[in-house]
């Protein structure tokens, strides 16, 4: 198939970059991919369910690549839908009780990977990260990404 999803793609990505953050995306994982980003883009909050504040996590990784990796997903997959068709399956999810699907990543072109690094990039600077370290998680991401897509495109 070729799609990661984002949540294997972060926790792939820390564990190679920094595996210290691993028990922060375990702890995520137990909410859906909406919920996770929503909350790191918010930052911290006194309240946080989770145990530890996000606000602590500013310049750490996980945040910086689940936000943009979803980002990339989101725009490449082009699964904006309306208001009406995201309520329908939240209903039918519900009668069913099947979890909410995870966000994944399509295979990318040159191009999609090109400018995913820059994003991931731009975002670890932004987030405070020295450029040696953004870069470095930058290539993992782009890295990972082109794991699914390489496999695939071996015979056999």
């Amino acid at each position: 198939m070729g799609s990661v999803a984002v949540r294997d793609v972060v926790r792939d990505v820390v564990a190679e970059v920094a595996p210290e953050e691993l028990p922060v995306v375990d702890g995520l994982a137990g909410f859906d991919d909406g919920t996770v980003v929503r909350r790191l883009r918010r930052g911290g909050n006194r309240r946080e369910p989770l145990g530890f504040g996000l606000g602590e996590i500013a310049v750490m990784v996980a945040p910086v690549v689940w936000i943009v990796v979803d980002q990339i997903a989101q725009k490449v997959a082009g699964t904006a839908v309306d208001g009406a068709a995201k309520g329908m399956r939240a209903l039918l999810r519900k009668v069913f009780r099947k979890g909410p699907a995870r966000v994944v990543v399509p295979p990318l072109t040159p191009e999609q990977l090109a400018e995913g690094w820059r994003k991931v990039y731009e975002a670890a600077l932004h987030r405070g990260m020295s450029e040696e370290r953004a870069r470095a998680v930058a290539d993992a991401v782009v890295a990972r990404l082109t794991l699914d897509a390489s496999d695939e495109e071996e015979p056999g």
